[in-house]
């Protein structure tokens, strides 16, 4: 029988995200396309979703429905309080995890500690650099604990010219991993997209004298970049009603800007919705920029894979993947611009090297073998 692999992370608590669902399912089929048998765990509390119906039915149809299409219907366990479980029973699981590689805890989600006693190996994987090490430095939030190891996308973490505090521990730097299977190139579209939260479910933080905010403080600064941008910008972005102004402020700028419920709601959607741009203009988190901690969005690694070029606001990962080719980095709007026109002028040579790309760094078989052999 195949050696296993538990991912742990939150799929249920956000039915409609199919973004937020491809996160996990690249280290799901990229762990079994190396050969694991893998196993999902999610979990769900009252409290975590606006329904007064428990156990939440449309929490766990949401489940199945983003695993099912790849084979990986039985190969999940949603946990509930009170020993409950939806697919794999809380009693399978743990057997499971004791006969397990490593368990990949992703922002520590699974907080429970039965479960990650029973894994041989528990892995933390940080996706959002500088918040949890801020909140745990700060005393707001104790990120981590219970594991045996420390991975982070962030990969100039612990470097001098990021300001991501380490906590005191060893962080391995990965990429994250892209299925390449799932993604295959595609003739470019019309416009250069994105998909992405206005705010997010976090707060800003302030830390060392700095205040580190979230997409909106950066993403005001470009407003006007796709009005002398040559070619369409557009973004499927998730604003609430409170922040009607700052919708105006994108399309009075020029970029079209849409609803993501309605072009990113499935996993589906999602993907047919990337592979269907030319490209990705990539406006980060204010936290990203300013802590220089090198991160770079899991979305456009689906960008790169479909043969899309990727223009991406610096973050500090431009110092640990070139850029110039298939992904092309900038700071201030004019920069955007300036790399929109390269692109525009040599089209077929950012194809072609974006999906290179991809298929060098970002392969799910070299990131994932390279994890486990840094953490295992």
């Amino acid at each position: 029988m195949a050696e296993l692999v538990a991912v742990a992370g939150s799929v249920a608590q956000r039915p409609g995200r199919g973004g937020h669902a491809w996160v996990f399912l690249q280290y799901l089929l990229g762990f079994r396309r190396l050969g694991y048998r893998v196993l999902f765990l999610d979990r769900l509390s009252p409290g975590m979703l606006p329904t007064s119906d428990w156990p939440p039915r449309g929490a766990a149809e949401w489940l199945h429905r983003v695993l099912e299409p790849y084979g990986l219907e039985s190969d999940y366990a949603l946990l509930l309080e009170g020993g409950q479980s939806i697919g794999v029973t809380r009693q399978r699981a743990l057997e499971l995890l004791r006969q397990s590689v490593a368990l990949i805890d992703v922002m520590g989600f699974l907080g429970d500690e039965e479960m990650l006693a029973a894994a041989p190996r528990r892995v933390f994987l940080d996706i959002d650099p500088g918040f949890p090490q801020m909140w745990q430095e700060l005393g707001l939030h104790r990120s981590f604990g219970f594991h045996d190891a420390y991975a982070t996308v962030g990969l100039r973490v612990g470097k001098e010219d990021s300001a991501v505090p380490t906590c005191g521990i060893e962080w391995t730097a990965t990429p994250q991993p892209i299925a390449l299977e799932q993604w295959p190139p595609t003739p470019p579209g019309a416009a250069y997209s994105s998909v992405a939260s206005w705010r997010g479910p976090f707060e800003p933080i302030e830390y060392d004298g700095q205040r580190y905010g979230l997409r909106a403080h950066q993403m005001r600064r470009f407003a006007g970049l796709a009005t002398g941008a040559g070619v369409p910008l557009e973004i499927a972005l998730d604003f609430d009603e409170a922040d009607g102004a700052d919708a105006e402020l994108l399309r009075d700028g020029g970029w079209d800007v849409l609803d993501p419920s309605e072009v990113a709601a499935t996993t589906d959607c999602y993907r047919r919705y990337i592979q269907g741009s030319r490209g990705e203009v990539a406006v980060a988190k204010d936290m990203y920029v300013r802590s220089r901690g090198g991160w770079l969005s899991d979305r456009s690694l689906c960008y790169l894979a479909s043969g899309k070029p990727v223009i991406a606001q610096r973050t500090g990962f431009e110092r640990e993947i070139e850029t110039g080719a298939g992904i092309l980095s900038f700071d201030v709007p004019e920069e955007a611009a300036a790399a929109i026109a390269e692109v525009e002028g040599d089209y077929d040579r950012h194809s072609s090297a974006a999906r290179e790309l991809a298929r060098e760094r970002f392969d799910s078989d070299v990131v994932l073998t390279a994890l486990l052999e840094a953490v295992v």
